[in-house]
């Protein structure tokens, strides 16, 4: 709570902005110990008190470190006693001093797809402290279960006793009515409809962009990319400057001409047509260089050469 109030300050004071908050407490660590710590999801800016929505992407993650330090220490001293205090006040003296070890702020800049993030994130806010796929092993007695030790990044098994992993399981199943995932600024139910609102107007601005996106990055047709790498319109006759229009295409295919594309029926007779000429004419050649290859020769054409070729 703290945390989330000292984010709410920071963004209300520097960026005049009520920022989205989604707070998700986990009690647990990989090992299924007690290892208390809260995921936040907070938008990259917020609302105005004009109801508009602005951009803001800046927070200072030492400095809240800093400060929400500050805040749990004095937060422990107040629920002391006096005899309580002396005890541990050395140790709290120790850890105010020691630049904040043991109170850990992770804020990675947000980096790739933010749709495929937030849905990861949404899981992984809402999961159990282990998962079934994490038991490797139960004999009756024991249970064998894996974990990724923090220390070195490398995954470890553990083993334990049933007992003992019905108790480091139990201690993290929360009250009932408890709700361990909140919303806070934005997200919360009293300016819900006010959110609703201000989304619905930057979604249809959204639209429009998109619209104009859209029409802006147009696939470029096969002739504008020849044309814009510094060739001639392959369009136009380099002889009379004429202007061509693509009606069809026909292809070799198995040694034959195929016609592929006709866009009008004038097209594909007049294709037809060509078709028939030039095979008509390659027939007529393949006859003639047949009749070639089987005509004798002549005597006067048959020479005997006489001289050495070294």
């Amino acid at each position: 709570m703290k945390l989330l109030e000292l984010l709410l300050g920071f963004l209300k004071k520097k960026a005049k902005v009520t920022p989205g908050i989604i707070a998700g407490l986990h009690t647990f660590g990989s090992r299924v110990n007690f290892n208390p710590h809260v995921h936040m999801l907070v938008t990259m800016g917020g609302l105005t008190k004009k109801g508009e929505w602005k951009s803001y992407d800046f927070l200072p993650f030492e400095m809240l470190r800093k400060q929400w330090q500050t805040v749990v220490l004095k937060l422990i001293r107040r629920n002391l006693s006096e005899k309580e205090k002396k005890k541990v006040q050395q140790r709290l003296q120790k850890a105010f001093s020691n630049n904040g070890e043991g109170f850990y702020v992770h804020a990675p800049k947000q980096k790739g797809k933010v749709k495929e993030q937030l849905r990861y994130i949404g899981r992984y806010i809402r999961r159990p402290a282990i998962g079934i796929n994490r038991i490797e092993a139960y004999d009756g007695q024991y249970v064998t279960f894996k974990y990724n030790d923090k220390t070195d990044g490398k995954e470890k098994l553990e083993t334990v006793t049933v007992e003992e992993f019905i108790s480091r399981l139990i201690r993290h199943i929360p009250d009932e009515q408890f709700k361990t995932i909140r919303h806070y600024g934005m997200y919360s139910r009293r300016i819900k409809n006010l959110c609703k609102k201000v989304l619905s107007i930057w979604q249809q601005k959204a639209k429009r962009w998109i619209v104009k996106v859209k029409k802006t990055l147009r696939r470029q047709t096969w002739r504008e990319r020849v044309v814009s790498s510094g060739a001639k319109d392959p369009l136009i006759c380099p002889h009379c400057e004429c202007f061509y229009e693509y009606k069809g295409e026909v292809c070799l295919e198995n040694g034959r001409l195929e016609i592929k594309v006709a866009l009008c029926q004038t097209t594909k007779r007049y294709l037809e047509r060509e078709i028939a000429y030039f095979t008509g004419i390659q027939a007529l050649q393949k006859r003639k260089e047949k009749e070639e290859k089987h005509q004798p020769i002549k005597d006067t054409e048959r020479q005997l050469c006489l001289f050495r070729v070294s």
